[in-house]
């Protein structure tokens, strides 16, 4: 996984017995700024774009430094071959885009072994 710099979000990972969780700091953002999909390498692909907004105008003041600024991301990281690639969830509350990856079972990643006829 790529290490956070300034531009980027800060992702935790956390694994349990039955799934891997993903955090991601996310303040301002609504669920529509975000797409989370797995791409054709079965990766799983984390975009956000945060629309401009021209509201710079503060009745109350203006910024001087503006450092909550993440106005467009993308993270792609692979995937462990025990993730149920079907059942992936995400949701987005109290600036957390949190994104739950259900691992299989034991039996379900077990591959059967292929024999290769030798000729």
């Amino acid at each position: 996984m790529a290490k956070a710099n300034a531009t980027a979000p800060a992702i935790n990972v956390i694994e349990t017995d039955k799934a891997y969780k993903l955090e991601l700091a996310a303040p301002g953002m609504t669920k529509e700024d975000f797409s989370v999909r797995i791409d054709e390498e079965n990766n799983l692909v984390i975009s956000m774009e945060k629309k401009a907004e021209n509201k710079e105008e503060k009745k109350d003041g203006r910024y001087l430094r503006r450092e909550f600024s993440y106005s467009k991301f993308q993270q792609t990281m692979i995937l462990p071959e025990n993730v149920d690639k079907d059942h992936i969830s995400a949701q987005v509350g109290n600036g957390v885009l949190n994104i739950e990856l259900p691992k299989l079972s034991e039996e379900e990643v077990k591959k059967p072994d292929r024999t290769i006829e030798v000729k």
